[in-house]
C-alpha cells in the first residue's frame, strides 16, 4: 500500500486555493444580496443567494466606488466576479469586481436611492426655496464654456437685458470627475463679489450624459450654497437631482436665461405703466383736494370773517353778564347765612345774660367763682357785668 503524503493545513487550503482559481474562470453570478454592511475601509460584505444555495462575496473598496448605486439587502443583482479563497481561514467568496442591478438600470437604481435619500432630508421642500433677484448685479455660469447651451443663455439673457452682467466659471459638465469640478465651483461662486444668482447645467444627452448632475456630491453643493441657484439640465423631460434641489427649475437653459433677468422692453412698459398710474392718482387727489379747498373757502366764516368775531364778542359780553349775577346771587346767599350764623352766636352769647342782671365774678388767674369756696380773704376778683367790669378784693366770706 502506497503511503498518503503528511502536509500541513495551509499547504492543504493553498492547494485548495489554486485549484479553485485556476479552475474557474471569472463569472457571473445572479443573486439577491443579505447581510449587506459596508465597513469603515469602504469595503462592502455581504452574501449572495438564491432559493438553494448562497455565499459570502465582497466587494473591495476600488470596486465600490465605481458603483453608482448603493448595494441593500433585498436588490437582485448580476455579480461579476472570481471565487477566492481565504487561506487564513480555509473559507471561500466570491470577489465581486462590478454589480449590476436586475430590472431598473443601474442609473435609474442610484438616481431613486439618492433622491429618497435627499427628499427624506428636506432638501426638495418648497419651504427652502429662495426668490430670485428682481434684477441681478451680477450673474454665475457653471457650466462648459464651449457647449450649445452657454451660447443660448447668454444670447437670451443679452437680448432680454442688454446691460446684463456675467462671469463664467468654466467645468465639463459630464465624463470622469465632472461632478466634482461642478460642485467645486458652485462651493467657490459666493466668493465673486456681487453674484447673486447662480445657474448650472447643461444641454439635453442621455441619462448617462446628464449624470454629473444627479450625483450626490452637486446636490449637496447646491443645497449649501448661500446664493439661489438655477438649475438647467437637459430638456423638459429631463429631470435631475440637481433640479429637485435647486432654489429654481429652468425646463431648457434658455429659460434660465429668461427666468434669471427681466426683459427691458417688458420692464420699461411696466414703469411706464406706473408712472401713468401714479399721474392719474395725483391728479386725482389734486381734484378732491381742490374741490374741498374750495368747499372751504365757500364757507360764512371765511366770506364774512366779521360775523364770528362779532358773534364770540357778543357770546363773551353775555358769559360776562351771567357771571355776575351769579357772584351777586352767590353774594346774597352767603350774606344771608353769615346773618343767620351771627344771630345764633348773638343769642347764645354771654353778654345776653349779663343784660338780664347778672354778673361772671373771676378770680385772678381766670378761673370763675362758682361758691363762697372758691373766694379767699384778701384776694382780687373781677366782676363782669352788662357794661363793664368792677374790680373788688375780698374782704370776708359767708356760707
Amino acid at each position: 500500500m502506497t503511503e498518503m503524503p503528511t502536509i500541513s493545513v495551509t499547504e492543504l487550503v493553498t492547494a485548495f486555493k489554486e485549484i479553485v482559481e485556476a479552475t474557474l474562470p471569472p463569472v457571473i453570478v445572479e443573486g439577491e444580496i443579505s447581510n449587506c454592511k459596508r465597513s469603515a475601509t469602504g469595503h462592502y460584505y455581504l452574501t449572495l443567494k438564491d432559493d438553494h444555495s448562497e455565499i459570502n462575496a465582497v466587494i473591495w473598496k476600488g470596486a465600490a466606488g465605481q458603483l453608482k448605486f448603493q448595494p441593500k439587502d433585498g436588490l437582485q443583482v448580476l455579480a461579476t466576479g472570481s471565487l477566492q479563497v481565504y487561506v487564513a481561514r480555509g473559507t471561500c467568496q466570491f470577489n465581486i469586481s462590478r454589480l449590476l442591478p436586475q430590472g431598473v438600470g443601474e442609473l435609474e437604481l442610484a438616481f431613486r436611492q439618492l433622491k429618497q435619500t435627499l427628499e427624506a432630508e428636506g432638501l426638495f421642500d418648497a419651504a427652502r426655496k429662495r426668490p430670485l433677484p428682481r434684477i441681478p448685479r451680477r450673474i454665475a455660469l457653471i457650466t462648459s464654456p464651449t457647449s450649445a447651451a452657454i451660447k443660448d443663455m447668454i444670447q437670451v439673457m443679452t437680448r432680454r437685458w442688454p446691460g446684463v452682467n456675467l462671469v463664467i466659471l468654466p467645468v465639463p459638465v459630464q465624463g470622469e470627475g465632472a461632478a466634482a469640478r461642478i460642485a467645486k465651483a458652485i462651493n467657490f461662486v459666493h466668493r465673486i463679489p456681487d453674484v447673486d444668482v447662480v445657474i448650472t447645467g447643461r444641454g439635453g444627452g442621455s441619462l448617462e450624459d446628464l449624470w454629473a448632475f444627479n450625483e450626490e456630491v452637486v446636490a449637496r453643493a447646491i443645497a449649501n450654497c448661500p446664493i439661489p441657484v438655477v438649475s438647467a439640465v437637459g430638456h423638459e423631460v429631463d429631470v435631475s437631482i440637481a433640479d429637485l434641489v435647486a432654489d429654481r427649475r429652468a425646463l431648457t437653459p434658455s429659460e434660465a436665461g429668461e427666468l434669471v433677468v427681466p426683459a427691458v422692453d417688458e420692464l420699461r412698459q411696466t414703469l411706464n405703466n406706473s408712472v401713468t398710474r401714479m399721474h392719474r392718482a395725483l391728479a386725482g387727489r389734486v381734484e378732491r383736494m381742490q374741490l374741498t379747498l374750495k368747499a372751504i373757502a365757500g364757507r360764512n366764516v371765511f366770506q364774512r370773517p366779521m360775523t364770528l368775531i362779532d358773534e364770540r364778542r357778543q357770546r363773551c359780553d353775555e358769559l360776562g353778564i351771567a357771571a355776575e349775577r351769579a357772584i351777586q346771587l352767590k353774594t346774597e346767599r352767603l350774606g344771608q347765612k353769615l346773618a343767620a350764623t351771627a344771630a345764633s352766636l348773638d343769642a347764645l352769647s354771654p353778654l345776653k345774660v349779663l343784660a338780664r342782671g347778672y354778673s361772671l365774678t373771676t378770680n385772678g388767674d381766670g378761673t370763675v367763682v362758682r361758691s363762697v369756696n372758691d373766694a379767699v380773704v384778701g384776694q382780687d376778683l373781677q366782676t363782669r357785668v352788662q357794661n363793664g367790669v368792677v374790680y373788688s378784693t375780698v374782704q370776708r366770706t359767708e356760707s
